[in-house]
């Protein structure tokens, strides 16, 4: 504003302002008119114009009003501005007006205004500033309203509560009543302006304060007619941007008024605050205005409820953190903005329904931890009443709730404090469930064949936008829960959030309403407090309860029974009592069926019920009603009249003075129940009077009357008003109003506000009652608030999703299912999506896989014919939840991956590119070629692909869960449904493969878990592609190749777990049937292979071994050639090109090439055995330097190829190649030392190799080869069985000397000693086997040879086994077989001789009494053969022959026993045969023995051999002595023309070298024959021998002791046989005689009465031969003769 050039008004602020506007006054009033104004303004302008002037004092106790004048200039000057705006002038009142504005502008103006009990200048003006709102001149309210802004922006003057509230009406009844729109128009948003200052400086408590611009845009009352027109807009706008602009910051030296934010009253708020809460109060009781009867739809009126509405939406939308702590100011919400609520809520207008939800939302968002009880009331009665009205709604009433919703549902905090706070809440309603389901129905529509008021349109716009909710929901429940786990380390832990006393005031959410309530819990707080002391408990409860309650509606009893023994109630009956009082949702007919039982315990339910009851003071019609207020009489007459019975006493007592007994009242509640039943009763058409009434109760006050008038007055209450008893409630349990809904008689609200027209009339009838609802409010203000939570756990999206997951499911399902509209669809699918991001995260599998499977079935990849633009968004979506829920989806990714397959196949056949069936099927190579052979252009593919099977397949399509399409359908396909398939294929095309392949090459991306879960059902989704018989595809086995190299990198126990799935698939396709799929799978193997043995493997791991695992199981389980060889040649180049990096991994290379060797294809087990050829020769320390068992595998594979029935060079060579091993190990000096010996084992497995020995010691590479060769001598193949036996003691002849005692002796027990435990020939067995007798012969020969060759070489070490050594070659002396037995000697010598000048004396011993064992154990034999032919019959030869024809005559000759018989004989003969040269062995042994080692024996050693030699003698004597064995073997040999056993023979050798070893030892040393009594021995055996014979001639000696001669009788010539048998004894006979010719005449003397009476005998009897007379005369001559002589 310019200065005036003239020092009009003085040189002050003040002045400058105001002497142009006085002077302006002055020109345009009327002289006459305005007389006095003009006089006042004159006076004003001298004033201001004196040149000298006191400076104002400060400290006076009347200040100036005006900045820089004196109380005087001051006074005159707002004097005459007040007259000028008295004046009513416009042309008078303008300029006044303007000289207010910039005094305001320029803060010259001070001091409080609008005070009720100011009577200063200032305030006055303001009245009178005021006053001119209604000169209904539009000029001047658009001036009044601009100076009301003014003033209210100026920080220099403070309006107080009365002045707001005039302020507040000005603008109010310029917006009613002015008649330019545009005024209205800047009216509300001046008044809009106001507030937003008013409450502004409330949020910070001061003066001076920032303020912000009202715009047109945050006024929602879009029925208002001035917002349609934009220039009035415009000016509207303009005019409060003018009157807002320019700076509040004073000029220069112009002070600004203090603030009064420091005083305070008793409230202890400041003027400030208390001057803001005076006016919202009034705005909440413009707002609550209620139409008169008379004009009941004042449009007015309802603009003025509209625009208080709107401003107390401003008002709550822009609430700071203040009014949301404030005690006061929330009191005021309650107490009276949620009381304008409610009274509104009854009116149709539907611009004041869209402002209460506008409201309600605002309060919802920012005061709910405030006004949790309250938002509970509303939420039923403005959102969910509508929302659930599915068939006759008001369309734009519920878009306008739906319209809420989804903004509620934006806000994720607010959803999950509704949740916590009222589902979870036992006192509250289930408002998020009901909700949901809300939502559900409005999504379903309206039911088919039900009545409707909305057009298909209408409710098909009901059902997008209910979808787009749920969607909401559900996308919010994910952004809160991403929220809460990404900040989790950085926010409070807090689960539950109380209050900490009763008068603590709430810690509020923040202002946008996504903030968190955090309070510190109470120390005092435990958890036994209540039985829902945490959320899940909470919940769990509440469903418990809701549970009992529902039981109880059906079987009260069985109700209570439930909720005592679940301790949801006591089990007292007061406890009783007080659930059925104060319950919501408790069926009152069963309240009064339960109460009227006549059972013990319902009776004293009943009564605690009615004594806590208070009548007192009541009147009796009025009890009655109070007492069936909580129930409905039963219609039992005894239920009843206990019911009543109980009344009477209780009302009684309450009032003792009211009846003369209990009696009265019980007949008078009788009587009154009956009136009300027949005056209100439609049944009813005879009346009862009042007559009749006062008639029918005389004398029941214990005989007289009562009184006519307390009847009469009765009889009116009850006629005129009913007693209406508590409805049943029909509203299912999940939906029932809290209990402070029940109390505060809100019930009746509800039912009120139905949102029709015909009702408003019921409005007058509402004021009582929303009066007795405020006193309630007010009642309760001062007690405890309810306890709201605030939970920062995400578990409570599991609870949250318990709950709405079916309802959202099926609303989704249903609207993709019946709706293409693209808006629905797409929010069904993010609607999906979200779920599927919850229940994924919170790890809700069934949930998730459900949700997942219904979108994988809308993508109708599986029935392309249906396909629309909704699946093939559906296949983007399963895309989408891939990528982004990738980590969570576990078991869901089968559905997943199917999808992507499917997809896959589909866009292969689009581009009209072959079928994997195609290439993975033999017959069809041929139609492959030619289909190269085609032309290649797309649209030619196209049509040669419509031929395939595979696309006539797909396009018949099948369900879901089938693996392949309706193969089974009919062939024909018509053209239209090829069409369609093509334009459906089309679409896909918006979708890329790159989509596809960018979910695989992000699997590297994947958490550990979600990796393993994800190549599980990448491989059951293969395995199913494969199992196709008729369509086989290898997509997904491709994309398992990439995934393993995509993840290879991942750590080793990621990796590891991976690779047990892959291992297990591999193996399972491998096997495959389809040899194209195996080999396919095969090849893809070696690739990972290769790549991943580029990575080293430190020593002791296994994890080579595991990945190499599949082609062990493939090559030993594969029924196809083609595949077992591509195993060896891609292990083979494997092994050959990886070597230096094969650890572990040998195992599984050596157990290929072992399955190899055992191939029954040539080619195979010569490929396998080339490569273990280079790898022995070459590569033959990478073996050694891993782990025991990886040289045993090597070692068990050489022997595998030794049984190779192809090539016995191989064989040779692999024995050949386990020499080369040892030789490699004695070059790499692997020595076994002694280390640890005490600890380490002596029994080592030759099995598998594993030694217990110190690390250090190189045992465990010797023992697997020694003992793979020793397994190779029982080997089928002499060649192989002899190779082995002569390599193994090669090897260790060759190497021994690497060897510790202990390895030795280890050697020894699980090699060695095991090659001749198996018993070959024993003489327990009757029969052996070729391959025994062949093992017998060959292989155990070499074996005991090289055994006895190998003990000598190394006897010093292994000196301990000597025992067991000799047992092993004394037991081939065992054997039955001559060959074997002679062999066994023959080692037994080289043994003996070996070692002889190493032994001891007990060596010595030992040895000799092994040998002697063995000797005795052969005797045995002779027995044996005794019984065989004991029942065996022999017929004579000529008698066989004339029997056998007459048995044939008469059919009665057992030809095959006679064939047994001697085929017994036979064997009998032959075994006697071989027995006795056994025997005559072991003779000649001992006595070879003798000769060689005679210097080494001592008479212990003479003993054990001589002992031996008795043995044998006496065993031939005991042979010889069976006559009837010889008899039959006699009968036998001649019929079978064989040669008899020389029985005689073996005797006569038996004691010749028995003769001869006596008489040698007596010879070669006489000293120790003497010590040993070699003498009497030799006469002994003479004497048995001549005895022998004289029996044998049939001249047995006699035993007569005296010597003479017996009784001479006849002899008889012998027979052949006794001659032929003399014969054979003659010359043993002849030795003897030799023998005791040459003995020395003195010892011939000592021994002569012994052998006399023999020589004697002798003489006498026939002899075969004349050399026994001629020695029998010598023995005479040279021996008895010189003694008899003498």
């Amino acid at each position: 504003m310019a200065s005036p050039t003239s020092p009009l008004g003085g040189s002050t602020p003040s002045g400058r302002v105001l002497g142009p506007a006085l002077d302006r006054i002055i020109k345009n009033a009327a002289w006459r008119k305005h007389s006095a104004l003009v006089a006042a303004a004159k006076s004003a302008l001298d004033l201001l114009s004196s040149s000298s002037y006191p400076p104002p004092d400060p400290t006076s106790p009347h200040p100036s009003a005006l900045l820089g004048l004196p109380v005087a200039a001051a006074a005159a000057s707002l004097h005459a501005l007040i007259l000028a705006l008295e004046s009513a002038s416009p042309k008078v009142v303008d300029p006044a007006l303007d000289c207010v504005a910039k005094l305001l502008y320029h803060r010259l103006l001070l001091g409080d205004l609008g005070a009720a009990t100011d009577d200063s200048p200032a305030s006055k003006l303001l009245a009178a500033v005021l006053s001119c709102g209604a000169l209904n001149d539009d000029a001047m309210e658009l001036s009044t309203l601009r100076v009301l802004v003014a003033a209210a922006r100026c920080p220099s003057i403070a309006i107080r509560g009365d002045g707001l509230g005039q302020m507040l009406k000005t603008c109010y009844n310029i917006y009613l009543s002015s008649s330019s729109s545009a005024n209205q128009l800047c009216a509300k948003l001046a008044l809009a302006q106001v507030l937003v200052i008013v409450f502004a400086r409330v949020e910070v408590d001061s003066m001076d304060v920032r303020m912000q611009t009202v715009l047109i845009s945050d006024m929602m009352d879009m029925s208002d007619r001035s917002l349609n027109d934009s220039s009035i807009v415009l000016v509207a706008q303009g005019f409060i941007n003018e009157a807002m602009e320019g700076s509040d910051v004073p000029e220069p030296g112009t002070p600004v008024a203090t603030a009064e934010a420091d005083e305070t009253e008793e409230g202890g708020m400041s003027k400030i605050r208390e001057d803001g809460l005076a006016l919202f109060k009034n705005l909440c009781k413009l707002s609550m205005k209620l139409s008169t009867p008379d004009n009941p739809e004042d449009q007015v009126l309802l603009r003025g409820k509209v625009l208080s509405l709107e401003l107390l939406k401003m008002v709550v939308d822009n609430a700071g953190p203040f009014w949301r702590t404030n005690e006061k100011y929330l009191g005021a919400i309650k107490q009276y903005l949620c009381l304008s609520l409610l009274k509104n809520s009854a009116l149709s207008a539907m611009s004041i329904f869209q402002l209460l939800c506008a409201i309600f939302v605002g309060l919802l968002s920012r005061f709910r931890s405030g006004l949790k009880e309250e938002l509970g009331i509303f939420f039923p009665m403005l959102v969910l009443r509508v929302l659930e009205n599915v068939h006759q709604p008001s369309f734009l009433q519920k878009m306008t709730v739906l319209n809420l919703l989804e903004k509620i549902c934006k806000e994720s905090q607010v959803l999950i404090d509704i949740f916590v706070n009222y589902d979870c809440d036992v006192d509250a309603p289930n408002i998020f469930e009901r909700t949901v389901n809300g939502l559900l129905k409005t999504a379903l529509g309206v039911p088919p064949g039900a009545t409707t008021t909305l057009t298909p349109a209408q409710d098909q716009t009901f059902r997008i936008e209910s979808v787009k909710c749920l969607a909401t929901i559900l996308r919010s429940m994910g952004s809160w829960m991403d929220q809460q786990l990404r900040i989790g380390d950085f926010s409070p832990k807090v689960s539950e959030v109380s209050l900490n006393s009763i008068d603590s005031p709430n810690i509020l959410i923040g202002e946008d309403g996504n903030g968190i309530d955090y309070e510190l819990q109470s120390d005092s707080y435990s958890p036994d407090t209540s039985d829902a002391s945490s959320l899940e408990q909470r919940r769990a409860y509440k469903i418990e309860l809701q549970k009992g309650i529902s039981l109880f509606n059906r079987k009260p009893s069985k109700g209570i029974d439930f909720l005592t023994k679940s301790k949801k109630i006591g089990q007292s009956p007061e406890d009783v009592a007080s659930f059925l009082r104060n319950t919501a949702g408790l069926n009152a007919t069963m309240i009064g069926d339960y109460l009227g039982e006549r059972d013990e315990f319902p009776l004293k339910v009943m009564h605690a019920y009615v004594d806590a009851l208070n009548f007192e003071g009541m009147d009796f019609g009025e009890a009655i009603r109070y007492y069936l207020r909580g129930f409905r009489l039963p219609g039992e007459a005894q239920k009843i009249d206990r019911v009543m019975e109980k009344f009477a006493e209780r009302y009684c007592k309450c009032n003792p003075n009211s009846f003369t007994s209990a009696d009265t009242a019980y007949v008078l509640a009788y009587s009154v129940i009956m009136l009300n039943t027949d005056a209100h009763n439609m049944m009813v058409k005879d009346k009862m009077s009042k007559s009749d009434f006062i008639r029918n109760n005389r004398g029941i006050d214990d005989g007289k009357d009562l009184p006519e008038s307390y009847l009469s007055t009765l009889y009116d209450q009850i006629v005129k008003n009913e007693i209406k008893m508590s409805a049943d409630s029909s509203v299912p349990q999940n939906k029932q109003p809290s209990s402070v809904m029940k109390l505060l008689g809100l019930d009746n609200i509800i039912n009120l506000v139905n949102w029709k027209q015909a009702e408003d009339k019921a409005l007058g009838a509402n004021d009582l009652l929303i009066k007795n609802i405020h006193e309630k409010f007010k009642a309760k203000s001062g007690k405890s608030e309810s306890i709201f939570y605030v939970i920062t756990e995400t578990t409570i999206l599991r609870f949250m999703m318990e709950v709405c997951w079916a309802p959202m499911m099926a609303a989704f399902s249903m609207t993709l299912d019946q709706c293409d509209d693209k808006a629905a669809t797409s929010q069904c699918l993010q609607g999906f999506r979200s779920a599927v991001h919850v229940t994924s995260v919170m790890c809700m599998q069934t949930q998730r896989d459900a949700f997942v499977t219904s979108v994988a079935k809308f993508t109708y990849l599986h029935c392309v014919a249906d396909m629309k633009q909704k699946n093939v968004d559906a296949v983007k979506a399963i895309i989408s939840i891939a990528i982004e829920d990738g980590d969570y989806l576990q078991e869901a990714w089968e559905h997943v991956l199917t999808c992507l397959s499917r997809f896959e196949h589909l866009h292969l056949l689009g581009e009209g590119s072959p079928t994997d069936a195609s290439f993975l099927t033999v017959p069809l190579v041929e139609s492959e070629e030619k289909t190269q052979k085609s032309s290649t252009t797309t649209a030619s593919k196209r049509t040669n692909a419509l031929q395939n099977p595979a696309v006539m397949a797909a396009v018949r399509g099948g369900s879901y869960d089938s693996i392949t399409a309706k193969n089974n359908a009919s062939p024909l396909v018509t053209p239209d449904q090829i069409n369609n398939f093509i334009s459906n294929i089309n679409l896909l095309d918006q979708i890329g493969i790159f989509e596809l392949n960018h979910i695989f090459a992000h699997s590297q991306r994947l958490n550990s878990n979600a990796i393993v879960a994800f190549v599980e059902a990448l491989c059951k989704v293969s395995i199913t592609e494969l199992q196709s018989p008729t369509d086989p595809r290898i997509f997904c086995l491709t994309k398992i190749v990439e995934i393993a190299h995509y993840n290879m990198n991942r750590i080793r126990l990621v990796w590891s777990r991976i690779w047990k799935v892959l291992s297990d698939f591999f193996v399972s396709v491998g096997l495959s049937e389809n040899l194209s799929v195996a080999i396919f799978v095969m090849d893809s193997l070696r690739q990972l292979a290769m790549k991943f043995l580029e990575r080293e493997e430190l020593a002791n791991y296994n994890f080579q071994n595991e990945f190499l695992r599949p082609f062990a199981v493939v090559m030993q389980k594969s029924n196809a050639s083609e595949v077992r060889e591509l195993v060896v040649r891609c292990v083979s180049q494997m092994v050959l090109s990886r070597v230096n990096n094969i650890k572990s991994g040998w195992k599984s290379v050596f157990t290929v090439f072992t399955a190899a060797a055992a191939d029954d294809r040539k080619s195979i087990v010569l490929l396998a055995f080339e490569t273990m050829e280079k790898i022995v020769r070459d590569y033959f320390p990478y073996i050694t330097e891993t782990e025991t068992t990886t040289f045993t595998d090597c070692v068990k594979c050489l022997i595998t190829f030794t049984s190779s029935k192809f090539s016995s060079d191989a064989s040779l060579n692999a024995i050949a190649f386990l020499r080369f091993c040892a030789v490699k190990l004695a070059e790499e000096e692997f020595v076994c030392h002694d280390k640890d010996t005490d600890q380490q084992s002596n029994n080592l497995d030759s099995s598998d190799g594993n030694a217990v020995a110190h690390k250090d010691d190189h045992v465990y590479f010797w023992v697997p080869l020694l003992a793979g060769l020793a397994r190779l001598t029982a080997d089928t193949r002499p060649t192989i069985r002899k190779g082995a036996v002569e390599v193994l003691f090669d090897i260790l002849k060759d190497h021994g000397q690497l060897f510790s005692q202990s390895f030795w002796t280890n050697i020894f027990e699980s090699v060695i000693y095991p090659l001749f435990n198996g018993e070959i020939s024993t003489p327990n067995s009757q029969s052996n086997s070729t391959e025994d007798d062949s093992w017998n012969f060959e292989t155990k020969t070499v074996a005991v040879k090289c055994l006895v060759d190998l003990y000598v070489t190394f006897f010093d070490v292994m000196r301990p086994e000597l025992i067991r050594v000799t047992s092993v070659v004394t037991s081939f002396i065992r054997s039955p077989y001559r060959q074997s037995a002679s062999i066994g000697m023959s080692v037994f010598q080289c043994l003996t001789e070996g070692l002889a000048s190493k032994l001891s004396k007990d060596e010595w011993k030992e040895i000799l009494l092994c040998f002697k064992e063995s000797a005795a154990q052969t005797f045995v034999v002779f027995e044996k053969i005794v019984k065989m032919m004991q029942d065996i019959e022999i017929p004579e030869k000529n008698e066989s022959y004339s029997e056998a024809e007459q048995y044939s005559e008469h059919d009665i000759y057992n030809e095959d026993e006679e064939e047994a018989n001697m085929e017994t004989s036979s064997y009998a003969i032959v075994k006697m045969k071989n027995h006795m040269s056994l025997q005559l062995l072991i003779v000649q042994g001992i006595v070879k023995l003798y000769e060689t080692h005679r210097r080494s024996f001592c008479a212990e050693h003479m003993g054990i051999m001589l002992e031996m030699l008795s043995a044998i003698t006496s065993h031939a004597s005991e042979v010889s002595s069976e006559s009837a064995l010889h008899t039959k073997f006699h009968k036998a040999c001649s019929l079978l023309e064989v040669s008899e056993p020389a029985v005689i023979h073996f005797e006569n050798e038996s004691y010749q070298s028995y003769l001869k070893l006596l008489q040698a030892l007596l010879h070669d040393n006489p000293s120790l024959s003497r010590d040993m009594n070699i003498e009497s021995q030799i006469m002994l055996v003479s004497e048995k021998i001549l005895r022998t014979y004289l029996n044998c001639a049939g001249h047995e000696p006699s035993k007569d002791a005296s010597g003479r001669d017996p009784v001479v009788h006849w002899a008889l010539p012998l027979g052949a046989a006794k001659k032929e048998e003399l014969s054979a004894r003659t010359s043993v006979v002849l030795h003897v005689m030799r023998l005791l010719g040459g003995l020395e005449r003195e010892c011939f003397r000592r021994n002569l009465p012994l052998l006399f009476p023999l020589l004697a005998n002798l003489i006498r009897c026939e002899h075969s031969s004349g050399e026994v007379q001629v020695a029998l005369y010598g023995i005479f001559q040279s021996s008895i003769g010189p003694i008899i002589s003498v």
